[in-house]
């Protein structure tokens, strides 16, 4: 197993924590290091604390969950900061009327916990693809979305090669709600989301990858804690 699915393999909730709490340190220091090479780089922090904290409270603050022309923007420019940059997809999104973006998405929010179905309703927006959708769906309903970013994917034993498909989608939010179940099964805390997962397998993974000190005292193994409580497993069902 390589060192990229250590963290997902992991069955101790204390270490996930402890990578979750070092989220915005590893943001800080990949906007400091694309800052050298990006002009996109320093928009990295102001943009993600937009997307992991105010956008998810203005929508769950809508009598009916949707995101607006401008969110769905500033989304697209989130994620090509946050992850590979195609500059194309910006316009593409931004093409779309502001009527034509609050409806789909409305939509979509109105088809959970169908997430597959969601998915394609998003994907009908131009622009938007199933990673972008699964981004939409994660801001208005972590505990039933994550986003789907190359780091959380590579992350995840067994579905490599990525495909950017709705049916691949649906592979790997199945992989993070089964061990979103298994960490909230273990740790009193019960706080866990496919969302906060993904957070945590970005976090692992770009301090793998550019060998940061960030994480270095935190210990990754198979053991659980054994102070942590268990509660009955639900069965799963991710349509």
């Amino acid at each position: 197993m390589s060192d990229m699915c250590a963290l997902f393999t992991c069955e101790d909730p204390a270490t996930w924590r402890k990578v979750h709490e070092k989220y915005w340190d590893v943001v800080q220091s990949r906007m400091t290091r694309q800052g050298k090479t990006s002009k996109t780089g320093p928009k990295l922090l102001t943009l993600d604390k937009w997307y992991q904290e105010e956008l998810p409270a203005c929508i769950s603050n809508r009598s009916e969950r949707h995101v607006t022309h401008v969110e769905l923007a500033k989304l697209m420019e989130w994620k090509l900061t946050r992850g590979k940059f195609r500059p194309r997809l910006q316009h593409l999104v931004e093409s779309n009327s502001a009527d034509t973006v609050e409806k789909c998405s409305r939509k979509a929010f109105s088809l959970l916990p169908d997430v597959h179905a969601a998915i394609t309703e998003l994907s009908a927006l131009k622009g938007v693809g199933p990673a972008t959708a699964s981004a939409v769906l994660a801001a208005g309903a972590p505990e039933q979305a994550a986003f789907m970013s190359d780091e959380a994917m590579e992350s995840i034993p067994g579905i490599t090669p990525i495909q950017y498909t709705a049916k691949h989608y649906i592979l790997y939010l199945t992989k993070m709600l089964e061990q979103t179940e298994k960490l909230n099964r273990l740790d009193h805390l019960r706080d866990w989301t496919p969302q906060k997962l993904e957070q945590c397998l970005w976090a692992y993974s770009i301090t793998t990858k550019q060998q940061l000190p960030l994480l270095q005292n935190i210990s990754v193994s198979n053991k659980r804690n054994s102070e942590c409580e268990e509660k009955p497993q639900k069965k799963l069902k991710v349509k």
